[in-house]
């Protein structure tokens, strides 16, 4: 936990307008921004709110895997959030990489069935440990399972870029695209019976403060 807070410290801290390439510092940062550790395991459930869309005090449960695997799913059908970590999966709240949540949008209660009306601009905020990250969405992203491009870049370090080396913390909050999906006439589904698409809303961590 030392090492994520120290990580913290040095950060650099960009506003959402830095993802079309402005260069204009919210704080200025003593060192270089350090990637998260992606295996680090994560044993803390954090809490998520989505105020434009209504949703308060959602549980956010950390699990050793990848989006929307077997043990993500089952996390999933409790009705709270899941979130992975590893080689697959992502970083934990305010550390630089992709801080990876999915929920259900229809079944186990839709807590995220409004996901989709989130816009540019919105704010996502996250607690864990005492601390508040305020993310600002930037980009709408649609993932495909039947295509392990589509799922390298929801997953990936700095999203849609496989490979590519993360600066900031970012966030995904992932849902099913299972109305427009069936409204197309594609009922393709996994074993896990997710459909062919995910709606992904991408965000930035725009400022931290401590939890009120």
């Amino acid at each position: 936990m030392l090492m994520r807070r120290r990580r913290l410290r040095t950060r650099t801290f960009l506003p959402a307008a830095a993802c079309a390439g402005a260069a204009v510092l919210l704080t200025t940062a003593f060192a270089p921004a350090v990637p998260g550790d992606r295996t680090d395991p994560r044993t803390t459930t954090a809490v998520l709110a989505l105020p434009a869309i209504g949703v308060e005090d959602l549980d956010v449960v950390p699990y050793e895997g990848t989006t929307d695997d077997r043990p993500g799913s089952r996390i999933q059908d409790r009705g709270v959030a899941a979130s992975p970590y590893g080689e697959d999966g992502g970083v934990g709240p305010g550390d630089v990489g992709n801080y990876l949540v999915t929920a259900h949008r229809l079944s186990a209660g839709g807590v995220l069935r409004d996901l989709p009306e989130l816009e540019q601009g919105d704010s996502v905020y996250v607690t864990e440990d005492g601390t508040r990250y305020t993310y600002e969405i930037t980009a709408t992203r649609q993932t495909s399972f039947r295509s392990e491009r589509s799922l390298a870049e929801q997953r990936a370090e700095v999203p849609g870029r496989p490979g590519a080396e993360p600066t900031r913390a970012m966030i995904t909050v992932s849902t099913c695209a299972t109305p427009e999906d069936d409204a197309a006439g594609n009922f393709w589904r996994d074993r896990f019976g997710n459909p062919e698409h995910r709606i992904d809303k991408v965000g930035v961590l725009v400022a931290e403060r401590p939890a009120s």
